[in-house]
């Protein structure tokens, strides 16, 4: 049997809501994992995601590096067909290249649609629960922490507490335990001068232990990844409210 022109019919696919481009890190190992366990809670979202080259040796100069990329890797995203926002999946890269930089290179060939990052998404969420002064986790080395203190305080927000794991091997921080995280990230914010805690680095485990690190302090927390969710279904017009992630995940942009 050879049967042709079997009936059938279309309907919006997986992406009906909302189609998200994701440029992961080519070195990251985490990110993927932990939006498995977000998007699919949120029905017809789609998220397609390419990699960019990176170093994983994490500093200055191998992070403004990436910007060269950045187009070539948009046009891999879903090709001739939408793309609602885009989200591109470097905490440390975007700060050092910048988010108006970042943007304008996606821009340049996905025209006219919403750009975000995980420093922009991070501040965006911390300002929706009404952060004013945070504790700021990292796994970096001084230098990409001092510059992320400057550019959190430039954005309007409080950096009176930060602490770093100090690893420069993003290999290595992929292996960071979600325990030592956890500890660190509960030290950090119960400090009496802050009111909410961001895990930075798109490598580190955070999204599952949101909630449990939330009921511990009774404050908000937020990390990289998870923000990144939030902003990119926001951006795409997705206003679902999800229990279990935490407050971010029950939050409107402010």
């Amino acid at each position: 049997m050879n049967r042709q022109h079997i009936p059938f019919a279309l309907d919006d696919g997986v992406a009906g809501r909302a189609a998200i481009g994701l440029i992961v890190l080519a070195s990251d190992h985490t990110i993927e994992h932990e939006w498995r366990a977000i998007i699919p809670q949120i029905p017809a979202v789609g998220v397609f995601a390419t990699r960019i080259m990176n170093s994983p040796d994490i500093n200055a100069e191998t992070l403004a590096a990436m910007e060269a990329g950045l187009a070539g890797c948009t046009a891999m995203l879903r090709p001739g067909e939408r793309i609602d926002v885009v989200g591109y999946a470097c905490t440390s890269g975007a700060m050092v290249i910048g988010p108006e930089v970042v943007a304008a290179r996606v821009n340049a060939v996905r025209p006219g649609i919403p750009v975000t990052n995980p420093m922009t998404a991070a501040i965006t969420a911390l300002k929706a629960m009404g952060a004013k002064r945070i504790a700021l986790l990292t796994p970096y080395v001084d230098d990409v922490n001092q510059r992320m203190r400057v550019y959190v305080e430039s954005q309007g927000l409080e950096v009176p507490v930060m602490g770093s794991f100090n690893l420069a091997d993003d290999n290595a921080v992929a292996r960071i335990t979600e325990a030592s995280i956890e500890d660190a990230l509960v030290e950090l914010g119960a400090h009496p001068q802050v009111d909410a805690a961001f895990v930075a680095c798109t490598s580190l485990r955070v999204a599952a232990i949101v909630a449990g690190a939330e009921a511990r302090l009774g404050k908000p927390v937020t990390s990289s990844n998870h923000a990144l969710a939030w902003h990119c279904l926001r951006l795409a017009g997705v206003q679902d409210e999800v229990a279990g992630l935490g407050r971010l995940f029950l939050t409107q942009i402010a």
